[in-house]
């Protein structure tokens, strides 16, 4: 068996980057033969028609899914929110647009961080407030898609401010 298809075996069991050293020690073989076998297997993953690929990171190299197929993963794979950031996200969708001022006195500190989650998974977008240094609040379109409503379902109208 090639150490290349070896590497990509560890690669994809870890399922984590790993260090070339850490690579060597479960591969068992010497640091300069698997380097030139994750070279050869970079290599061959850059030139082939797949999904995944293998990178460098700053933690290590890693067999991942492409950058290209990211959208596919955030449609496919079910998304965790504790019930504080869900409660977050009802009050957003409830008040859209909101001041966050307003719905940090609505929710508590908390939503501080309820905030910065569902940003970073795409159901909420904010932009600056015109006059004042708040951010507007309101549901993004993965919302929409994800829950499966619009804001008539609910008897709202969409009442988003001028923004220049």
């Amino acid at each position: 068996m090639k150490l290349a298809t070896t590497l990509e075996a560890i690669l994809y069991i870890k399922a984590q980057p790993l260090s070339l050293e850490e690579l060597a020690d479960t591969a068992g073989q010497p640091r300069h033969l698997v380097a030139d076998a994750l070279l050869e297997l970079m290599d061959d993953y850059a030139h082939r028609d797949s999904a995944l690929e293998v990178v460098e990171t700053p933690t290590g190299f890693s067999l991942q899914l492409r950058e290209s197929f990211q959208a596919l993963v955030t449609n496919l794979i079910p998304t965790e929110l504790s019930i504080g950031a869900q409660r977050t996200l009802a009050a957003i969708a409830l008040k859209s647009p909101i001041l966050q001022t307003e719905l940090i006195e609505l929710r508590g500190s908390g939503a501080y961080q309820h905030i910065q989650d569902l940003l970073a998974q795409g159901f909420i977008k904010r932009r600056r407030q015109q006059e004042g240094r708040s951010y507007w609040l309101e549901v993004s379109a993965k919302f929409h898609q994800y829950f499966e409503f619009d804001a008539e379902d609910l008897g709202l109208s969409p009442n988003i401010p001028e923004t220049p």
